[in-house]
């Protein structure tokens, strides 16, 4: 895989981080499965809600990375709704120390939980603060652990629903990689209005199965480059993603590569000056041609950088004018039907900057599958104080 023998994974400690990025056009395809066999109960579980009410508040939640997938759907999902149903991100982290500035009594609300082990302390006290909160509270818990607290705890819970993800969706690396994206296949299904959504991502995993054999040329050739920074830019819903790309290089290289993430415009109102002469900047493009434009135009101006920055730009399908301008181009779309929107691209181009996070991991003899073996960051997170809350 990637271009590492077993052997070197072994050596590395990295079995696990590089089979759970590797298996994930087939852990969609699964998923795909799963919800196919569950479509009748899950759309009937949302439509007995959205009828009940004028007004239905989703908040799509989690920590870290979990909270990052909601960060990326929600611009997509209230486009296609623009109704009855109003969709947020709002991490658990940002709910649980300040329950009062989001959780509305009066407002009926759905809370979906992104969660990989389903026991993250925040995630199980979001949802204690909502029941006590919330006159009309409803879940949806989105997780790849059927024995985690939060699938057991709604079990027989008439106004709850859990949605598992494939069992081999549940990484044990270190990195959430094929949980995350599973997780957010999984919502985009439930939530979306494009009865078509199946068919179209069939579309992704078919280029999915041939990125993920090719990606390692582009991230091998980049990891020749001396480089301690690197940035994620992106527009929209790709310049929230541009956050879990840099988490993926920031955990994985126990911090010794400096990642930051930023949207295309917003790069030069000072998050530019990171930049130094052992600089990557990974330019994830949209598919929509007028927002290109404003990437488009920061790719340019970084080509012109007296410092000695390679940039990468991700894009649908080969670009001349970025190709011109990017030090690497690399395409993700193979085929003549387009991905259609945003939310497809960005489940291939994690898979970019899961490898170039993997790859570096191991350049710089960390162990990927635990790059914190001193307990200072762990896979399920630990530390956390949960301190009472009582409404008024």
């Amino acid at each position: 895989m990637f271009g590492l023998t077993q052997k070197e994974l072994e050596k590395g400690k990295a079995g696990h981080t590089a089979r759970e990025i590797y298996q994930q056009p087939k852990v969609w395809n699964k998923t795909l499965h799963i919800f196919a066999e569950r479509k009748e109960e899950i759309h009937n579980f949302l439509h007995a809600i959205y009828s009940k009410h004028e007004k239905v508040r989703v908040i799509l939640t989690g920590a870290g990375t979990s909270a990052f997938a909601g960060d990326i759907l929600v611009p997509e999902l209230q486009k296609q709704d623009q109704g009855k149903v109003q969709f947020e991100a709002i991490a658990t982290t940002d709910l649980v120390s300040n329950p009062t500035n989001y959780l509305f009594k009066k407002v009926p609300t759905i809370l979906v939980s992104f969660a990989r082990s389903g026991n993250s302390p925040e995630s199980l006290a979001a949802v204690k603060l909502a029941t006590d909160r919330i006159e009309h509270f409803y879940q949806v818990n989105i997780t790849c652990n059927p024995e985690g607290k939060l699938a057991v705890n709604t079990k027989d819970d008439k106004n709850s629903l859990t949605i598992l993800t494939p069992e081999e969706a549940h990484d044990q690396g270190f990195a959430m990689t094929s949980s995350f994206t599973s997780m957010m296949v999984i919502c985009y299904l439930a939530f979306s209005k494009d009865t078509n959504a199946g068919e179209k991502l069939q579309t992704v995993i078919t280029n999915g199965e041939k990125f993920i054999e090719s990606v390692v040329n582009t991230v091998d050739a980049v990891l020749e480059h001396s480089m301690d920074r690197i940035v994620y830019l992106g527009s929209g819903s790709l310049g929230k993603f541009a956050h879990e790309a840099a988490l993926k290089m920031l955990e994985l290289s126990a911090g010794k590569v400096v990642a930051v993430h930023e949207s295309s415009l917003g790069f030069r109102h000072g998050p530019k000056s990171i930049l130094n002469d052992k600089s990557i900047v990974v330019l994830f493009m949209s598919r929509d041609a007028y927002t290109r434009k404003y990437d488009l135009d920061i790719l340019k101006e970084l080509s012109g950088e007296p410092k000695d920055i390679k940039t990468v730009a991700l894009i649908e399908m080969d670009n001349e004018e970025v190709s011109q301008y990017a030090n690497w181009t690399v395409s993700v779309n193979n085929s003549k039907q387009s991905l259609e929107n945003d939310f497809y691209l960005s489940l291939l181009y994690v898979v970019f900057a899961q490898v170039l996070a993997l790859k570096k991991s191991i350049q710089l003899g960390i162990t990927p599958d635990n790059p914190s073996p001193d307990g200072s960051v762990n896979r399920v997170v630990q530390g956390v104080t949960i301190y009472p809350m009582s409404f008024a």
